[in-house]
């Protein structure tokens, strides 16, 4: 299965400037770019795979005593995520994923505690893959949603470029000007080498957190409905659980001699 997204996503890339390009870096620079969509589906999913088989073990390892502690403080106890966690598998309708995640930059009312995510399809659960700053889908209209901005206008702003000259309709050029034709009219669009849309701008979705991915498991199809049979999820995901590589878990989750209080 890896084979299947991993050689497609060599292919896209080969002798381009992303050819030594991580998948996780790839994923994300192009979830928002519909020219490059087949590249992010066969990233995001290449990605996706290889953090679900990384995380698998032929044999049984006892969860380490510094992840369950903050298992514990986020769901109670271990019994508790593998319902929660298991059950939220279970019910996807369709193929896709479902991690278990830490905020690694909460905000100042929140923890950092872990999560249950799911995703569908080749989605990701990094904010920078999926954000929005609209109510309308930016890849399918031309229309100006924010400040009658256009689509070329709101790509560059969400690129962190250095000017919004709606009359230069060249995607990816620092536009200088105010619109006016004036040629020394200071760069707009801008706000200094820090902030929301600085060229170094973590970009994430409203309200959303950065996270990091500690176990994924796929619920595709293919993974499990050969050996299970068209009822067999369920036991699947029971058996999967099983073969998880806890010590994995830890060195993803920050935990490991980190300092990190529940």
């Amino acid at each position: 299965m890896s084979t299947c997204t991993q050689d497609p996503t060599a292919a896209k890339t080969q002798k381009t400037k992303d050819e030594d390009t991580k998948t996780k870096d790839l994923l994300i620079k192009y979830a928002r770019d519909p020219n490059h969509a087949a590249l992010f589906n066969y990233a995001s999913a290449a990605h996706n795979n290889h953090l679900f088989f990384e995380s698998l073990t032929p044999e049984p390892t006892p969860i380490p005593s510094t992840l369950l502690t903050h298992i514990d403080s986020s769901f109670s106890s271990l019994e508790s995520l593998r319902s929660h966690f298991l059950a939220t598998a279970d019910s996807m309708f369709g193929p896709g994923y479902v991690w278990l995640v830490r905020r690694t930059k909460p905000s100042l009312n929140e923890q950092m505690k872990l999560s249950i995510l799911a995703t569908y399809n080749a989605g990701s659960p990094y904010p920078g893959a999926h954000f929005r700053m609209q109510p309308v889908d930016m890849n399918t209209t031309a229309t100006g949603v924010m400040a009658n901005m256009s689509a070329i206008e709101y790509a560059r702003m969400m690129k962190g470029e250095e000017g919004t000259n709606p009359k230069d309709e060249r995607v990816g050029v620092y536009a200088k000007g105010d619109g006016t034709g004036n040629p020394n009219a200071p760069y707009t669009g801008t706000a200094g080498s820090f902030g929301p849309y600085s060229p170094t701008a973590q970009k994430t979705a409203p309200g959303g957190s950065l996270v990091e991915i500690l176990l994924g498991v796929s619920t595709w199809e293919h993974v499990w409905l050969r050996d299970w049979g068209i009822a067999g999820k369920r036991k699947f995901l029971e058996a999967w659980w099983e073969k998880i590589d806890w010590e994995k878990v830890l060195d993803r989750s920050g935990y490991k001699g980190a300092g990190i209080k529940p």
